[in-house]
């Protein structure tokens, strides 16, 4: 018999009505709740002309409704298509346009955003039962494919489906480097094989309490919700203004009595340079996952010594290999600042190969670029053979369909005993004055410096000799240092001058993407703009807290 994604929360639903599922501030909704809500979607999907793998837009925020519409969408037999509310009109358009959605459910709210989005044969599903649009009722009746007082009129009851576990469960748009997002495709099968070792192997059962902290058009939230769901636990909703404010955050993982939680490191690096955890805090915390980035050692060490009974993860994988690829369990709190964290071991399953340029094993400690094969391996990107093509490559090694292995654009190298260390991005590492940099090496020094709260490297070709201009921005810890030239000098105690950035941007927070990532992009066009201007930009409540300081300025 095939399996899906939506058959754990029949399961549960079977099993624990009553229990509650998910909890979102002062809202609580049940296993059967949820699971009638999405029987009912799944019939007005059907109704409004959705067919076997349409797609099914989600323009809502985290919330019940977005849950509802994930696995409605799967009950229906169609491809959910999480999207960012707050991207710019522009991009989801792009998006939209790309996944071809058949329907898109929104809450009235995005009416006006709608209004210049859409585009034919797209409909609209409405999940609340407001009475109007808030400005933006949709010029054509027929763009409406239902109401929720409709959907709430349907029947409960599971509907008949045919879809199987080869079949694609959602599509994720990512980054692209031509300016055009991405569409990974993520079958059922890719998800359930990743549930099948992470639910047993973190132990998650009926009684914990899971975050559910990445905004749900990123691929870690995957793991939140269908793990949640197939063990039965609740799933706690983060809310995401609680981001800028790390002592409301620790408040949210310590009222909910949370017993797993999972990000990226940015989060935790914060609430580690603002000192908001206490000593022994979190009680009911049994673990806490990391992916996406490194986690700076010294926020690691900092969380390591006051959770000492918690424990701790880093979990590695791109989009393209379905949340994590690989596991590492902390066995102890490092005792050196500059100690790196590897990426650990292959998850059941999965596949991790470090490579030479012909595709050959490089020797143990030797770099190289790292690969990934296994059961998580998506089947490429959506409509896009050529892209996929370029990256989705054959082992020579192996042949047939399990030699098939993707290129992550990292690299890395192997220890001795087999862990595998990361080593940076092979697009970081740049060539300036003649040496080879990896940016990554620049960050680790500068977190390790007690006056930084976040800090970020990138490079921006300026046409000078040097080839590529280092940039630093950084945040200043809470009377930390906010000088370039005091900065300058104590990472010259960690770095030879050639590593040493040449531009520096002080700001009062780090820019953040859609994925709670820092957003390099963002910090490569401010630099980009001064390198451009005869003078320094002025300073900008949400940007630099000051002009760009060269290197020379820095001594004045």
């Amino acid at each position: 018999m095939s399996r899906r994604l939506q058959d754990a929360l029949t399961r549960s639903a079977e099993h624990h009505p009553e229990k509650t599922a998910v909890v979102s501030k002062n809202r609580r909704m049940s296993y059967g709740e949820w699971e009638q809500a999405a029987n009912r979607l799944a019939r007005a999907l059907r109704n409004a002309g959705c067919v076997k793998g349409d797609r099914v837009g989600l323009l809502l925020p985290k919330s019940f409704e977005i849950l509802i519409g994930m696995f409605g969408a799967l009950k229906a037999d169609c491809i959910y298509v999480p999207l960012d509310t707050s991207s710019p009109a522009a991009r989801l358009s792009r998006i939209l346009e790309a996944a071809d959605c058949r329907c898109i459910l929104a809450l009235h709210s995005a009416a006006p955003l709608l209004a210049g989005l859409l585009y034919a044969p797209a409909k609209v599903g409405w999940m609340d039962d407001a009475r109007d649009d808030r400005g933006g009722e949709l010029p054509e009746k027929e763009c409406i494919a239902f109401r929720w007082p409709e959907v709430q009129s349907l029947s409960p009851e599971l509907a008949p489906s045919s879809s199987t576990e080869l079949d694609v469960a959602h599509l994720l748009f990512t980054s692209g480097t031509t300016g055009a997002p991405k569409g990974v495709m993520i079958t059922h099968s890719n998800a359930l094989h990743f549930l099948d070792w992470a639910v047993p192997y973190f132990g998650i059962e009926s009684s914990d309490r899971v975050s559910a902290h990445p905004p749900f058009h990123f691929d870690l939230s995957t793991f939140d919700i269908h793990g949640a769901v197939r063990a039965g636990a609740e799933l706690h909703l983060v809310p995401p203004e609680l981001n800028l404010l790390p002592s409301r955050l620790a408040d949210f993982i310590r009222d909910s009595r949370l017993t797993q939680w999972f990000s990226v490191p940015s989060i935790l690096t914060h609430m580690a340079k603002s000192d908001a955890v206490r000593e022994n805090d979190f009680p009911s915390l049994k673990r806490l996952l990391w992916c996406g980035e490194k986690f700076p050692t010294p926020g690691l060490i900092y969380w390591m010594k006051r959770l000492p009974g918690v424990g701790f993860y880093n979990l590695y994988g791109p989009t393209e290999a379905t949340i994590a690829s690989s596991f590492y369990k902390v066995p102890a709190c490092p005792s050196d600042e500059t100690a790196e964290t590897p990426i650990g071991e292959p998850c059941a399953g999965e596949r991790l190969l470090v490579l030479d340029e012909k595709l050959q094993p490089v020797r143990p400690e030797e770099p190289g670029d790292l690969y990934i094969g296994g059961v998580g391996l998506s089947p490429g990107y959506w409509r896009d053979p050529a892209r996929t093509a370029e990256v989705f490559v054959q082992d020579p090694a192996t042949h047939g369909p399990e030699g098939r292995i993707y290129r992550t654009g990292d690299l890395a190298r192997r220890t001795k005993n087999g862990d595998v260390c990361l080593l940076g991005r092979s697009d970081s590492q740049i060539k300036s004055r003649g040496y080879r940099i990896e940016l990554g090496e620049i960050e680790a020094a500068l977190h390790s410096l007690p006056g930084i709260q976040a800090a970020a490297v990138v490079a921006i070709d300026c046409s000078a000799f040097e080839g590529t201009t280092i940039c630093c921005a950084w945040v200043p810890a809470p009377g930390g240092e906010d000088s370039p030239a005091a900065l300058r000098r104590s990472l010259s105690k960690l770095l030879p001058s050639y590593m040493i950035p040449a531009q520096w941007m002080p700001l009062d927070r780090m820019p953040l993407n859609g994925n709670g990532k820092t957003d390099r992009r963002c910090l490569k066009e401010k630099f980009l703009e001064f390198a451009a201007s005869a003078e320094p930009p002025a300073p900008r409540p949400l940007g630099a807290r000051s002009a760009v300081a060269t290197t020379q300025e820095a001594f004045q």
